[in-house]
């Protein structure tokens, strides 16, 4: 298959597929699908509220529905508009349930999505971040079922995990390196060829499906451990009674010194994909002790940040029960709109246990998505003229940065920074 001849559906339009589909569409027929009614709606009039794209490039990039097939993104969510595609690239979430088990639902349901439309001589590419195996174990059985249709026989199949950072304008969709495969030798290299067509970067043909994606699960749960170890030594060093992050100031002094900073772990990657690597190796008859240690210890930080907070009141005599604190930023991180698995809920669900009133104030967060997930009531405006008895910096929001909090608190109030980035005259503790 030509370069010429690539016309491609991406399938689900979230922080990862929509940048994908628009990269796409520069040189391409893309239709960009997604079941949610409401956001292809905004699309149609140029608004990402993940604000990933910008409205001016959709404007630039969209094409009417009567010019379907040309060049350029035409968004959806009629599957009659995906059924002349030939590149079907699979981008929906793979969250975990209240257990932390892989939830594969979102795929299932594309995969049968996709296979409704299926042809001879298609392709099918997930993004998704799975544990090794998904893809050809899980997922082609569905496309086979409902396509009717056999694997790498009438259609194939390729890996190629996103890489998206939400609200980094930097490292953007072509400007890093992407890792692909494919299920056959000859698919691997179509693959390759296509996303090497847009990924100026380049890309890295790994050796297998499996291979990619092992490669992507683990990526994360390297993050989530080297996380998990400066957390710890916070706790440690808070006991200490010694700064961690001057310790962590002295000690990256050394060339090979890994920079990782304490901190909340959320979001749907760093906090999510260690426990598809666990699930599999459980399968597999092992247990993965450091994996699932370092979760635990990152899941814990929300609570043990609160009830730091409340020794740090009780201490300068400030009643807690019915006390009032404000806590800002609940998105997962900074300057970006996404609250998915959010740890910051985790130090709100631990000062209501103490009959805390807690204020979150996040500019970023739509506090309707943020009342529907977590049934939390969010401001994105500073309340004017309320004075709090603590005020605890959640996510470093660039309109956080500039604030003198001791306005906002009452004498000797408690100011205490999750992210280590205020002026350290002007806070009680950092983590």
């Amino acid at each position: 298959m030509g370069n010429s001849s690539f016309n491609i559906a991406v399938i689900g339009l979230g922080y990862v597929g929509l940048p994908l589909a628009v990269e796409f569409s520069k040189y391409y027929p893309v239709i960009g699908f997604d079941i949610n009614k409401k956001r292809i709606g905004e699309l149609h009039d140029c608004n990402d509220i993940t604000l990933e794209v910008d409205s001016s490039l959709l404007k630039e990039v969209t094409i009417p529905e009567s010019a379907v097939g040309q060049k350029g993104l035409h968004c959806s969510y009629n599957t009659d508009h995906i059924k002349d595609c030939n590149v079907y690239i699979i981008t929906v979430p793979t969250p975990v349930d209240k257990n932390n088990r892989p939830d594969l639902t979102p795929l299932y349901k594309a995969s049968e999505t996709v296979g409704k439309v299926l042809k001879k001589g298609d392709y099918v590419v997930y993004e998704s971040t799975v544990y090794p195996g998904v893809t050809e174990d899980e997922c082609v059985p569905v496309l086979e079922k409902f396509s009717g249709l056999k694997f790498n026989v009438d259609f194939f199949c390729g890996y190629s995990p996103e890489r998206i950072n939400p609200g980094d304008k930097l490292h953007t969709v072509a400007k890093i390196l992407k890792i692909t495969s494919g299920s056959t030798p000859e698919t691997a290299e179509i693959i390759d060829k296509l996303y090497g067509s847009i990924i100026t970067a380049g890309t890295f043909k790994a050796a297998s499906i499996k291979v990619a994606e092992a490669a992507k699960v683990i990526e994360n749960s390297q993050r989530d451990i080297n996380i998990a170890f400066v957390n710890e030594l916070a706790k440690i060093f808070n006991k200490l009674g010694i700064d961690t992050h001057d310790v962590l100031a002295a000690a990256s002094t050394k060339w090979n010194f890994l920079g990782f900073k304490p901190g909340l772990v959320g979001g749907h990657c760093i906090g999510v994909d260690p426990y598809y690597l666990a699930q599999k190796a459980q399968e597999a008859g092992y247990n993965p002790e450091i994996i699932l240690a370092g979760r635990r210890l990152n899941d814990g930080m929300g609570a043990y940040i609160a009830n730091e907070v409340v020794k740090l009141m009780i201490r300068r005599d400030i009643p807690v029960k019915g006390s009032n604190i404000l806590v800002l930023g609940i998105t997962f991180k900074e300057n970006c709109t996404d609250v998915r698995n959010t740890k910051v809920v985790d130090i709100i669900r631990e000062l209501e246990s103490y009959g805390v009133n807690v204020t979150v104030y996040d500019p970023w967060a739509e506090p309707a998505d943020v009342a529907h997930e977590y049934s939390i009531v969010t401001t994105t405006v500073l309340p004017e003229g309320k004075i709090f008895d603590s005020v605890i910096l959640a996510v470093a929001h660039k309109e956080f940065m500039d604030v003198n909090w001791q306005k906002h608190v009452i004498t000797n109030g408690v100011i205490y920074d999750v992210k280590g980035c205020l002026d350290t005259q002007l806070i009680s503790a950092r983590l």
